[in-house]
């Protein structure tokens, strides 16, 4: 094995760091550096945080927001219009959204988009349970928030023909 650092330990951290998204070898080698001159309290909560995140985090029943809850606090407040469905890929769309505070509906979270390249088909996204939203009758209008990509209209597409009956 070629080793470039000077401890298995840091190679390790570096190595874990590294496979996060946009995280470089290099910025990998800054945080584990960072985290080492910072007291041990601090890498302990930060893992404790990461673990708990990965072992506590819930997934709304009703739009598949992350959440603290069963419900999410959008899905749960009687003050959105709840007839509106706002349809994105992911949850940081959802963040996203909100901070603009110009949207008062609800959201669906699909869980990624149709990508054949990548072996997504729309049973692996949250289809099913946005068409079961539609069909129940409650939403008059549903915004296609997806990016404008071959995979973003394709899941566009998709979805439009399924939810035209509605």
């Amino acid at each position: 094995m070629n080793q470039q650092y000077p401890s298995v330990l840091l190679e390790n951290a570096v190595n874990e760091l590294a496979a996060l998204p946009v995280v470089g070898r290099k910025t990998a080698l800054r945080l584990a550096l960072h985290i080492l001159r910072r007291d041990p309290g601090y890498a302990e909560r930060l893992s404790s945080s990461l673990l708990t995140l990965r072992r506590d985090i819930n997934y709304c029943r009703e739009c598949h927001n992350i959440c603290d809850t069963e419900i999410c606090g959008i899905c749960a407040n009687p003050s959105r219009d709840h007839s509106t469905v706002c349809v994105v890929e992911n949850v940081k769309e959802v963040m996203a959204i909100e901070n603009t505070s110009q949207f008062h509906g609800v959201y669906h979270v699909l869980g990624g988009i149709i990508s054949p390249i990548e072996g997504i088909g729309p049973a692996d996204l949250e289809i099913d349970s946005l068409i079961g939203r539609v069909a129940s009758g409650d939403v008059k209008e549903v915004i296609l928030a997806l990016r404008t990509t071959m995979e973003g209209d394709t899941t566009n597409f998709f979805l439009y023909r399924k939810l035209e009956p509605y």
